[in-house]
Protein backbone atom coordinates (compact mmCIF):
# COMPACT_ATOMS: atom_id res chain seq x y z
CA UNK A 1 0.00 0.00 0.00
CA UNK A 2 1.48 3.56 -0.87
CA UNK A 3 0.53 6.01 1.23
CA UNK A 4 -2.21 9.19 -0.35
CA UNK A 5 0.20 12.49 0.67
CA UNK A 6 -2.32 15.10 2.27
CA UNK A 7 -1.28 17.59 -0.77
CA UNK A 8 -2.27 15.34 -3.75
CA UNK A 9 -4.44 16.80 -6.31
CA UNK A 10 -7.52 16.50 -7.87
CA UNK A 11 -7.41 17.00 -11.29
CA UNK A 12 -11.02 17.71 -13.03
CA UNK A 13 -10.54 17.58 -16.76
CA UNK A 14 -13.02 19.61 -18.85
CA UNK A 15 -16.49 18.63 -16.74
CA UNK A 16 -18.25 21.19 -19.13
CA UNK A 17 -21.89 21.91 -20.42
CA UNK A 18 -20.96 21.01 -23.99
CA UNK A 19 -20.64 17.55 -23.13
CA UNK A 20 -23.84 17.29 -22.32
CA UNK A 21 -24.86 17.90 -26.33
CA UNK A 22 -25.60 15.05 -28.75
CA UNK A 23 -23.12 16.82 -30.88
CA UNK A 24 -20.75 13.77 -29.26
CA UNK A 25 -22.83 10.84 -29.48
CA UNK A 26 -23.93 8.17 -27.33
CA UNK A 27 -22.24 8.51 -23.90
CA UNK A 28 -21.46 5.54 -21.30
CA UNK A 29 -21.60 6.18 -17.52
CA UNK A 30 -24.09 8.18 -16.66
CA UNK A 31 -23.21 7.94 -13.11
CA UNK A 32 -19.59 10.10 -14.20
CA UNK A 33 -20.63 13.28 -13.05
CA UNK A 34 -22.33 11.90 -8.72
CA UNK A 35 -18.89 10.11 -8.91
CA UNK A 36 -16.78 13.34 -9.59
CA UNK A 37 -19.07 15.39 -7.82
CA UNK A 38 -18.29 12.79 -4.55
CA UNK A 39 -14.21 13.10 -5.09
CA UNK A 40 -14.75 17.19 -5.42
CA UNK A 41 -16.62 16.63 -1.99
CA UNK A 42 -14.55 14.67 -0.22
CA UNK A 43 -10.99 16.91 -1.09
CA UNK A 44 -12.40 20.31 -0.43
CA UNK A 45 -13.65 18.38 3.13
CA UNK A 46 -10.02 17.15 3.40
CA UNK A 47 -8.71 20.81 2.29
CA UNK A 48 -6.47 18.73 -0.42
CA UNK A 49 -5.91 20.93 -3.96
CA UNK A 50 -7.73 20.89 -6.57
CA UNK A 51 -7.29 21.70 -10.20
CA UNK A 52 -9.75 22.01 -12.64
CA UNK A 53 -9.09 22.15 -16.31
CA UNK A 54 -11.09 23.63 -18.77
CA UNK A 55 -11.27 23.15 -22.42
CA UNK A 56 -11.22 26.06 -24.55
CA UNK A 57 -11.51 24.86 -28.56
CA UNK A 58 -10.02 26.70 -30.93
CA UNK A 59 -12.70 25.60 -33.39
CA UNK A 60 -15.82 28.04 -33.93
CA UNK A 61 -18.19 24.90 -34.24
CA UNK A 62 -17.48 23.20 -31.16
CA UNK A 63 -19.59 23.31 -28.16
CA UNK A 64 -16.24 24.11 -26.15
CA UNK A 65 -15.29 27.06 -28.07
CA UNK A 66 -15.30 30.33 -25.50
CA UNK A 67 -17.86 32.20 -25.21
CA UNK A 68 -20.39 29.64 -25.98
CA UNK A 69 -22.43 28.06 -22.47
CA UNK A 70 -21.13 24.79 -23.53
CA UNK A 71 -17.95 25.96 -22.85
CA UNK A 72 -18.55 26.45 -18.92
CA UNK A 73 -17.93 24.53 -16.13
CA UNK A 74 -21.08 22.21 -14.90
CA UNK A 75 -22.92 23.75 -12.10
CA UNK A 76 -21.48 21.30 -9.49
CA UNK A 77 -18.19 22.04 -11.09
CA UNK A 78 -17.53 25.62 -10.82
CA UNK A 79 -14.30 26.33 -8.99
CA UNK A 80 -13.97 28.17 -5.83
CA UNK A 81 -11.87 30.52 -3.73
CA UNK A 82 -7.98 28.98 -3.74
CA UNK A 83 -9.08 26.05 -6.47
CA UNK A 84 -6.30 26.44 -9.58
CA UNK A 85 -7.87 26.85 -12.78
CA UNK A 86 -6.16 25.62 -16.12
CA UNK A 87 -7.56 26.54 -19.92
CA UNK A 88 -6.03 24.14 -22.50
CA UNK A 89 -6.50 24.35 -25.91
CA UNK A 90 -5.31 21.03 -26.49
CA UNK A 91 -5.70 17.04 -25.35
CA UNK A 92 -3.04 17.21 -22.79
CA UNK A 93 -3.73 19.43 -19.85
CA UNK A 94 0.48 19.80 -19.26
CA UNK A 95 0.56 21.64 -22.90
CA UNK A 96 0.42 25.23 -23.31
CA UNK A 97 -0.75 25.65 -19.91
CA UNK A 98 1.25 26.28 -15.77
CA UNK A 99 -0.10 22.81 -14.62
CA UNK A 100 3.18 21.16 -14.48
CA UNK A 101 4.55 24.48 -12.69
CA UNK A 102 2.14 25.06 -10.66
CA UNK A 103 2.20 21.01 -9.14
CA UNK A 104 6.25 21.27 -8.59
CA UNK A 105 5.79 25.05 -6.95
CA UNK A 106 3.29 23.58 -4.75
CA UNK A 107 5.41 19.76 -4.14
CA UNK A 108 2.53 18.10 -5.38
CA UNK A 109 3.35 14.91 -6.72
CA UNK A 110 0.42 12.65 -6.68
CA UNK A 111 -2.46 13.13 -9.06
CA UNK A 112 -5.98 11.64 -8.97
CA UNK A 113 -7.57 12.25 -12.28
CA UNK A 114 -11.39 12.39 -13.55
CA UNK A 115 -13.70 14.21 -15.79
CA UNK A 116 -14.41 13.67 -19.49
CA UNK A 117 -13.32 12.29 -22.04
CA UNK A 118 -12.13 8.64 -20.55
CA UNK A 119 -9.62 8.35 -24.06
CA UNK A 120 -9.06 11.81 -25.52
CA UNK A 121 -7.85 14.63 -22.40
CA UNK A 122 -8.57 12.15 -19.32
CA UNK A 123 -6.07 9.73 -21.29
CA UNK A 124 -3.32 12.23 -22.92
CA UNK A 125 -3.46 14.38 -19.75
CA UNK A 126 -3.11 10.58 -17.51
CA UNK A 127 -0.09 9.17 -19.85
CA UNK A 128 2.03 12.78 -19.41
CA UNK A 129 1.77 13.54 -16.10
CA UNK A 130 3.32 9.60 -15.81
CA UNK A 131 5.85 10.55 -18.07
CA UNK A 132 6.53 13.35 -16.28
CA UNK A 133 6.88 11.50 -13.14
CA UNK A 134 3.75 12.51 -11.28
CA UNK A 135 2.26 8.98 -9.15
CA UNK A 136 -1.03 8.84 -10.59
CA UNK A 137 -4.44 7.80 -10.44
CA UNK A 138 -7.84 7.80 -12.20
CA UNK A 139 -11.13 7.39 -10.41
CA UNK A 140 -12.74 4.98 -13.79
CA UNK A 141 -15.84 5.68 -12.59
CA UNK A 142 -15.31 9.30 -12.03
CA UNK A 143 -14.53 9.72 -16.38
CA UNK A 144 -16.89 8.92 -19.42
CA UNK A 145 -16.84 9.07 -23.18
CA UNK A 146 -18.66 8.50 -26.54
CA UNK A 147 -18.57 6.08 -28.90
CA UNK A 148 -16.48 6.66 -31.88
CA UNK A 149 -15.73 5.34 -35.45
CA UNK A 150 -13.15 3.96 -36.45
CA UNK A 151 -10.86 4.79 -39.56
CA UNK A 152 -12.35 1.59 -41.23
CA UNK A 153 -15.98 2.80 -40.71
CA UNK A 154 -16.51 0.77 -37.57
CA UNK A 155 -18.67 2.00 -34.84
CA UNK A 156 -17.15 1.06 -31.58
CA UNK A 157 -18.98 1.84 -28.37
CA UNK A 158 -18.80 4.23 -25.32
CA UNK A 159 -18.19 1.06 -23.57
CA UNK A 160 -15.49 -0.34 -25.74
CA UNK A 161 -13.58 2.69 -26.20
CA UNK A 162 -14.07 3.35 -22.11
CA UNK A 163 -13.10 -0.16 -20.84
CA UNK A 164 -9.79 -0.08 -23.62
CA UNK A 165 -8.76 3.18 -22.30
CA UNK A 166 -8.36 2.43 -18.72
CA UNK A 167 -6.99 -0.64 -19.73
CA UNK A 168 -3.88 0.95 -21.93
CA UNK A 169 -3.65 3.47 -18.74
CA UNK A 170 -3.55 1.24 -15.60
CA UNK A 171 -0.43 0.06 -14.61
CA UNK A 172 1.44 1.81 -17.92
CA UNK A 173 0.60 5.48 -16.54
CA UNK A 174 -1.20 5.43 -13.89
CA UNK A 175 -3.47 2.69 -11.35
CA UNK A 176 -6.81 2.88 -12.24
CA UNK A 177 -9.03 2.57 -8.95
CA UNK A 178 -12.73 3.62 -8.27
CA UNK A 179 -14.39 6.71 -6.47
CA UNK A 180 -14.87 4.62 -3.05
CA UNK A 181 -11.99 3.39 -3.57
CA UNK A 182 -9.99 6.68 -3.79
CA UNK A 183 -12.17 8.39 -0.93
CA UNK A 184 -11.99 5.47 1.40
CA UNK A 185 -8.19 6.18 0.85
CA UNK A 186 -8.54 9.74 1.86
CA UNK A 187 -10.44 8.89 4.93
CA UNK A 188 -7.64 6.31 6.29
CA UNK A 189 -4.75 8.47 4.23
CA UNK A 190 -3.33 4.96 2.39
CA UNK A 191 -4.44 4.05 -1.18
CA UNK A 192 -3.64 0.45 -2.29
CA UNK A 193 -1.61 0.43 -5.75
Amino acid sequence: MNKLPANTALVLIDVQKGFDLPYWGKRNNPQAERNMETLLTAWRKAKMPVVHVQHHSTNPESPLYPGQTGNDFKDAFQPIYGEHVEKKHVNSAFIGTTLESYLRTNRVDTLVIAGLTTDHCVSTSTRMAGNLGFVTYVAADATATFNRTGYDGKTYSAEEIFATALASLHKEFATVLSTASIVSAIAENLIEA
